[in-house]
């Protein structure tokens, strides 16, 4: 006897819905993978996020009792928390719907075009990654590179800023390595927050760079809705005590002098404090100066060309440190002189306030460019650079020497900072004109000295670091009494 026949099941055999159905490998495997996201987003990730917060809150209960300055909470915030305070603060709201009315776009698109500057702008903390790694990465960069001096810690003005008050460094841009510098000088006191420019976007910088607390800043940008909401984030990490580093001349310098102050994040820090109700900022100037600048060609190269921009490339990078092990590897290295830093004296901008001013940030910038550029260690290089110039590329050693002499003993006076051995001046030339003749900069023929040509243009940039201590070059910067 047959088996019956369904006429049910004819249509759906016909209709495909029993056949077997063929997909590409790659095609199942994103399934799965997409299967896999979603199940863990329901029910691991929640979990695992607050396995590693309640762990990162104990690293950082360990760290905030041996800091001066603890971490704020408002550092240690969820990035999503902080990205929604900046967006609806009422001025980014504001800004969003004039961006709007401007543009011809619904509001709801401007306020998506904000919430991509914010993303861009507000970092995501980790303090196992700061303290982890990141500060013992910057100590031994630092240490294995140069020779690295504090020359003036003025811990005595530093000690006695109040407690409650948010820290603000302000400091003279020579180098990339300024970062990683400071950040190494000042992990025993507090964690840095760093505005970075645009150059750093690249992989893997961007990642690092934000979970260290650098934000990224567009700093050509006019942009009213940008400027809003990075103006607005400053100011909130500023009112929570965040302690930050500025570098007010936006750039690296490609003289090697000191340029004008941009007022930009000055500004915005000005117009988000209230004398009588906010925590007061004090600024905290520092003077930094390298024997050596690792950028020094591609800087002078620069120089003039306002259009030219810097990229990182992480080729250039892997080259660098390939031939930096080799070096190492064969005894062939010696570090590149010395890296100076001096702590010039605090400006409370509560006090500055209290003061009659013209134009406040205008004012504020010039005085906090002077107490930097009063703190600006002279090394023994830049002062060798200043006097080779002066004598047209050729001068004897007994004369260099004695004019050495002489202006460490008349900075000495001025009490203007030197960076210099222990051992004194001389050991000090001596080493600063190896490596001058080890870079093939400066020829050594029995008592002359003689500049050979290559890399001329790095002299005049090396002297420029110094050139705010000699009258005729003081410019605009007034240094502080």
């Amino acid at each position: 006897m047959r088996s019956p026949i369904y006429p049910a099941a004819v249509p759906c055999q016909r209709h495909g819905m029993l056949q077997t159905v063929e997909l590409p490998v790659w095609a199942l495997i994103l399934m799965g993978l997409l299967a896999a996201v979603t199940a863990a987003s329901h029910l691991l990730f929640p979990s695992v996020r607050w396995f590693f917060r309640r762990r990162a809150e104990r690293v950082v209960a360990r760290l905030n009792e041996n800091l001066k300055r603890p971490i704020q909470p408002f550092k240690l915030a969820r990035r999503h928390d902080m990205i929604q305070n900046v967006l609806y603060d009422p001025d980014v709201i504001r800004a969003v719907n004039d961006y709007a009315d401007k543009q011809g776009i619904p509001d709801n698109v401007a306020f998506e075009t904000a919430e991509r500057y914010a993303r861009e702008i507000v970092p995501s903390f980790s303090a196992t990654i700061y303290f982890g790694w990141g500060t013992k990465l910057a100590k031994w960069l630092s240490r294995g590179l140069y020779r690295v001096r504090v020359v003036r810690q003025n811990k005595h003005e530093i000690e006695a800023i109040d407690p409650e008050a948010t820290v603000v460094y302000i400091i003279n841009h020579r180098s990339n390595m300024d970062y990683v510098l400071v950040t190494y000088l000042a992990a025993k006191d507090t964690s840095l927050s760093y505005a970075v420019g645009e150059w750093a976007r690249g992989w893997p910088l961007r990642p690092l760079i934000k979970m260290m607390g650098g934000y990224f800043i567009r700093r050509k940008s006019l942009n009213p809705l940008y400027r809003r909401v990075l103006a607005r984030y400053v100011q909130l990490s500023t009112k929570e005590g965040v302690a930050q580093a500025v570098f007010p001349e936006g750039g690296l310098s490609r003289t090697g002098e000191l340029g004008d102050p941009k007022l930009g994040l000055i500004s915005y820090i000005i117009d988000g404090f209230d004398p009588e109700k906010s925590r007061d900022v004090v600024f905290v100037p520092i003077g930094l100066n390298y024997d050596r600048v690792l950028e020094d060609r591609v800087l002078v190269a620069a120089a003039g060309d306002n259009r030219s921009r810097f990229k990182f490339r992480i080729s250039t990078v892997f080259r660098y440190v390939g031939r930096h092990i080799w070096q190492r590897v064969t005894g062939k290295f010696h570090r590149l002189g010395f890296a100076a830093v001096a702590y010039g004296s605090p400006l409370s901008l509560r006090d500055f306030l209290s003061e009659q001013h013209d134009d406040v940030a205008q004012d504020l910038g010039k005085a906090l460019m002077g107490r930097v550029a009063s703190s600006v260690p002279v090394l023994p290089v830049p002062l060798i650079a200043w006097h080779l110039q002066e004598a047209g590329g050729q001068m004897s050693r007994a004369k260099l020497t004695e004019l050495f002499e002489l202006e460490v003993a008349a900075m000495t006076e001025k009490r203007i900072y030197l960076c210099l051995p222990q051992s004194g001046a001389e050991k000090g030339l001596d080493a600063a004109l190896r490596l001058l003749e080890a870079r093939g900069m400066l020829l050594i023929d029995g008592d002359v000295l003689k500049l050979t040509g290559k890399y001329a243009e790095l002299m005049p940039y090396y002297a420029g670091s110094i050139a705010h201590f000699r009258p005729k070059q003081a410019g605009d910067i007034k240094l502080q009494k």
